[in-house]
């Protein structure tokens, strides 16, 4: 059977009726015209039915056959299998069963039977697509895909009648299932779907995320961040546990508020050198669903390092002898000072350099620099100076650390590279800064109460009823504001501009380096009544957080840095490289080469490229196709430089177990393809419905005239042999 459709609007049918009357007048007044000539009427016959055919064309016809479908009907059952499905909250008579068992149990029992009395029923498993990389076969992705679940149904099903989708909804990976149930709203083909789980969430305490940092310093506490999900509706007080293998290392008693969030971070000091695997366990609630989320293992490099601090001032004020001090009894720092005296030669002594490091080869052994009430002049830093402290930052990761003060020297790096490294914007009109009468404070803004700069204990409350008790200051500088991208950590605690309240302590980062600025010279003051335990505390850290990015991993002669630190399978991994010749100075060209070799023990070579600047900085990156430890070399083999390290990547955490179902997709879908989708104790009535469905149509097969080629060459064919009839006769 088969029947014309055309698709053509009024105006161009009006256009098209003309067209054709019209060139049927002209084609019979030319023929009258030239004497009613036999090949004249010919070649105008030709001529009308080439017009004909263009007229019939522009109603972009049609020509559709409808096939009857021979074959017995299907019904595609699709079961999900994703991780998210071990979630136990499915009720079976006296006993809980997780989704996935509850669905083998309907495959066992073969509830969907009655639909094969009138369809061929067939039963497929999903969860995400099969991966590749490279040619090579790799883990699949953890996920659940149900636009590829979907499509794929309709690409290799035959007579498809129906979709019966048993899920818990938690789509997280590939397109949106959307897109297939539009293709299966085109093609008649409904899906039905059955929420499998609850609606509202398990009762749960879900330990979510880690982020250790990748390496720590031996003796030295480790501060390390996690978050937890609570589905508890009360209140939970408990200790979590940090365990070295079998052994507790540290606790820490937090509280968890109901049906809320918890961001904290539990403090460390590693015993030993080496490769940590290190756990965090929460303690398992009565009342709760899910007991297997309370835990999470990360890795962690324990190592034994000497930072190098530089400490650069003009006059030996308080604030510079008690850093001087304290920086002196830190075992893990090793501190050089410079002492610009207005009007006399830079000190000497202990500790004390003759002049400012100024080259690449000796600048670049520092982690961290200091900068006092100093500035640019003479008997002071230089312009060149200034260049090769923003190139340390910026190319070698190094910190930078503003402690301005009462003479006002740092206004003058407002004019020098050193500009776009400050985090704030200081008052020109205001060198000398501002003083006051009465004490005032640092007080920490939201984001400074919880950053590690800031922590003097590690209970939030505690740590900021300390610094509220902290002894104030009497001076601080002049600041407007602070610039975009940085983080304020304090502010004044009684000024405030037209911007809001004065920044006094803020951080940037500026390239592969971090800068801090601390607007006040009174951090000395915390010392009493309880001596270094605050002030020594806030250096130590200021030092170990501003060179942690430069020491991820290291050997004689040669660093690399990554970022992120705790990469998952998907990110985009960069890579830094800083090599130093035999000589000890920056290695200005390479080559360097790195060897990746993944958990599979596929190994990847890639080239380190080299930065501008002449720092000695070369980079690369890879993205990694599986999860697990990598194993990394890095070589410049010319220079007798080579370093090994490893890092984890983790698998992207896409699917959570306790989580409630997402009705709301599947009843998007079900509609969009003119189905139905229910809860779980609906599941008969979707068998109701779907044995009672009508048989598919039949199938069509479409010719479009106005698009075949075919159709447009046949066309063109008869206009050659128009205007060749035309030659011949003389009409050209």
């Amino acid at each position: 059977m088969s029947r014309w459709s055309f698709a053509a609007s009024i105006p161009v049918l009006v256009f098209g009726t003309i067209l054709w009357l019209g060139t049927a007048w002209l084609c019979y007044a030319n023929w009258l015209r030239t004497g009613r000539r036999k090949v004249i009427a010919r070649l105008e016959g030709l001529r009308f039915v080439l017009v004909t055919l263009l007229a019939f064309t522009l109603l972009r016809p049609e020509m559709i056959w409808l096939i009857k479908r021979t074959e017995q009907p299907a019904i595609a059952v699709l079961c999900d299998t994703s991780a998210s499905m071990q979630t136990r909250d499915v009720a079976a008579a006296s006993n809980i069963l997780s989704r996935a068992e509850w669905l083998q149990q309907q495959r066992t029992a073969q509830l969907w039977k009655p639909l094969e009395k009138n369809a061929r029923v067939t039963v497929e498993d999903f969860a995400a697509p099969a991966q590749s990389a490279n040619g090579l076969k790799a883990k699949a992705e953890e996920g659940t895909d149900l636009n590829h679940a979907l499509e794929t149904v309709l690409q290799h099903q035959r007579n498809l009648k129906a979709v019966l989708l048993l899920t818990d909804g938690d789509w997280n990976l590939g397109k949106s299932p959307v897109s297939a149930a539009t293709r299966f709203r085109e093609q008649n083909i409904p899906i039905f779907a059955v929420a499998v789980g609850r609606e509202t969430p398990l009762p749960d305490l879900f330990l979510e995320g880690v982020s250790a940092p990748a390496y720590g310093l031996l003796g030295e506490q480790i501060s390390i961040p996690f978050k937890i999900q609570s589905h508890l509706p009360r209140e939970v007080k408990t200790t979590i546990s940090l365990f070295n293998g079998q052994r507790e290392e540290t606790k820490k008693v937090i509280t968890i508020p109901a049906q809320g969030e918890l961001q904290e971070s539990i403090l460390w000091s590693p015993r030993s050198v080496g490769e940590v695997t290190a756990t965090l366990k929460l303690p398992v609630e009565s009342d709760e669903g899910l007991p297997l989320n309370n835990e999470q293992s990360f890795r962690i490099s324990v190592r034994v390092d000497t930072l190098k601090v530089l400490v650069v001032d003009s006059l030996p004020r308080w604030e510079y002898r008690f850093l001087r001090n304290a920086l002196a009894r830190d075992p893990g720092v090793e501190m050089h000072c410079l002492l610009f005296h207005p009007g006399m030669a830079p000190g000497g002594g202990k500790q004390y350099l003759p002049a400012f490091p100024g080259s690449k080869e000796l600048l670049s052994r520092y982690d961290v620099i200091f900068l006092g009430d100093v500035g640019l002049g003479q008997n002071e830093l230089t312009e060149n100076d200034a260049k090769l402290i923003k190139g340390l930052v910026e190319q070698q990761a190094s910190g930078l650390v503003f402690l301005p003060g009462r003479r006002g020297r740092q206004q003058t790096f407002s004019q020098s590279a050193l500009q776009d490294l400050l985090p704030v914007v200081l008052d020109e009109k205001k060198p000398q800064g501002l003083g006051f009468q009465n004490e005032a404070a640092l007080l920490l803004t939201t984001f400074g109460k919880r950053h590690w700069l800031t922590r003097f204990d590690a209970d939030e409350n505690r740590n900021e009823e300390i610094w509220k008790q902290l002894p104030g200051f009497y001076w601080s500088a002049a600041v407007e504001k602070s610039r975009p991208g940085t983080e304020v950590l304090a502010v004044h605690s009684a000024l405030r501009n037209s911007w809001g309240r004065i920044p006094l302590l803020v951080t940037r980062s500026y390239g592969n380096g971090k800068v801090l600025f601390m607007g006040t010279d009174s951090a000395w003051r915390w010392r009493r009544g309880v001596e270094d335990k605050y002030h020594y505390r806030f250096w130590s850290q200021v030092v170990r957080w501003m060179a942690h990015q430069r020491h991820l991993s290291e050997k004689q002669g040669i660093r690399l840095s990554f970022s992120p630190e705790t990469p998952q399978l998907g990110d985009t991994i960069f890579l830094q490289s800083t090599v130093l010749d035999a000589a000890g100075s920056p290695l200005e060209q390479g080559p360097v080469i790195g060897k990746i070799t993944a958990p599979s023990g596929r190994s990847e070579r890639v080239e380190f490229s080299s930065t501008e600047g002449g720092w000695g900085v070369f980079k690369s990156s890879f993205s990694p196709q599986e999860s697990g430890p990598y194993q990394v070399q890095v070589a410049a083999e010319r220079h007798g430089r080579k370093l090994e390290t490893a890092f984890l990547v983790a698998p992207p955490q896409r699917e959570k177990q306790g989580q409630p179902v997402n009705l709301e997709i599947l009843r998007e879908i079900a509609d969009i393809s003119g189905g139905n989708a229910v809860i779980l104790e609906s599941f008969g009535q979707i068998l109701q419905k779907i044995s009672v469905l009508p048989e598919p149509r039949p199938m069509e097969k479409r010719l479009r005239l106005w698009s075949n080629p075919w159709w447009g060459g046949v066309i063109l064919l008869l206009l050659g042999i128009y205007w060749t009839g035309r030659k011949l006769a003389g009409m050209v």
